[in-house]
């Protein structure tokens, strides 16, 4: 198993986590962390603001902010699938949104998403990986699932302290 060595050190990376106290703050730990584990080039993680029926992220590498409808790309994809999206090839994918490629000048090659739920099995989030050496396995895709349970709790509480604050 290629990630034997990795749930050792998730200790160390649910330490670090646990001293961030906002979203800025423990979104960089979570990709930066994700993407070393899976080898990666890029991480996106996308929140899902049920109100406004889209996605959001502050933290996609070489992109300042993307928000996108809860109902298009892989993202969209997964939030109706509610299961991980691993695709080799997506610009041969019905829902791979090529748009962001085009603004960006970046080239995805491959791409692996894992939705993110709440304690009541709500999608709160889209973590999203992209262009990984050789391609994405199944074994990716079952690391992603297990991180993203690892990491919803995080959010969760931060998005909830989030919008309590908001609100005072």
């Amino acid at each position: 198993m290629k990630y034997a060595n990795t749930y050792q050190s998730l200790a160390q990376f649910g330490r670090e986590l646990l001293n961030k106290k906002s979203l800025e703050e423990g979104l960089p730990l979570i990709s930066e962390y994700a993407k070393t584990v899976i080898g990666a080039d890029r991480c996106s993680i996308f929140i899902h603001d049920k109100v406004d029926h889209s996605f959001w992220t502050t933290l996609a590498d070489g992109v300042d902010k993307i928000v996108i409808s809860d109902d298009k790309g892989l993202v969209g994809f997964t939030l109706k699938e509610k299961k991980p999206i691993l695709s080799n090839d997506p610009y041969s994918h019905p829902e791979f949104l090529s748009d962001v490629d085009k603004e960006t000048g970046y080239l995805t090659q491959s791409v692996i998403t894992a939705p993110v739920f709440t304690s009541k099995r709500d999608i709160i989030g889209v973590l999203q990986l992209i262009n990984k050496e050789n391609g994405f396995d199944k074994e990716d895709v079952r690391f992603m699932i297990f991180f993203a349970h690892y990491i919803s709790g995080f959010l969760e509480l931060t998005n909830v302290f989030a919008e309590k604050n908001k609100n005072l």
